[in-house]
């Protein structure tokens, strides 16, 4: 959500005209298109990196692989890494060129949308970074435990398979009951009768 607010605001609202002569869209942060360029491409980045890795999450549970299991999380914790430092120098930078930006009439139409753009790049940051140090659990808990090993197998590759449980081998009659659907010879049980039809 915090990256479509970034490049949605900047897409929609942060190209302006300095002034009604020159129909030229110039960058709202400091006539500096690299700004703007760079704002939107992360983003974009951070947008399709979450629907990728939202779908990766729900199909965890069938990657059968122990190895594939491990990469998708080592690929989590090095994404989440990765877009924290994106956007920490998207903040850094948005913010610079939105300090040097000189307040003309279009910069004034699209100020909440620059500052948007800087205030959820920052969140983006703490966003990225607690994804990043869940993933790093994730990938502690999974050597620890069973994580990246299937339902179906004991955590401990020496263990036997469960079986059934044993006796002492000699059966004892003591316990004997009857059958639990045994037939009757009498046909009408006492207190049933037939009915007449």
């Amino acid at each position: 959500i915090f990256s479509i607010v970034v490049f949605g605001s900047i897409v929609n609202e942060c190209y302006v005209n300095k002034d009604s002569q020159n129909p030229e869209l110039l960058c709202i942060f400091n006539d500096n298109e690299s700004a703007c360029s760079y704002g939107i491409a992360v983003g974009i980045i951070a947008f399709f990196g979450c629907i990728f890795f939202f779908v990766v999450d729900l199909q965890f549970q069938q990657i059968s692989s122990v190895k594939d299991r491990k990469r998708a999380v080592l690929l989590d914790l090095g994404f989440s890494g990765f877009l924290s430092f994106l956007w920490f120098v998207a903040f850094c930078f948005l913010a610079n060129q939105w300090q040097r930006t000189t307040m003309s009439k279009g910069a004034l139409q699209g100020a909440d949308a620059a500052r948007a753009a800087i205030a959820f790049s920052f969140f983006s940051i703490i966003v990225w970074v607690a994804l990043a140090v869940k993933a790093l659990q994730r990938y502690r808990l999974g050597t620890d435990m069973s994580l990246f090993a299937t339902d179906q197998f004991a955590a401990d590759s020496n263990a036997a398979y469960p079986g059934y449980p044993t006796g002492s081998g000699i059966e004892s009659t003591e316990t004997y009951q009857s059958p639990p659907f045994t037939e009757t010879s009498d046909a009408n049980p006492k207190g049933y009768q037939v009915p007449a039809y």
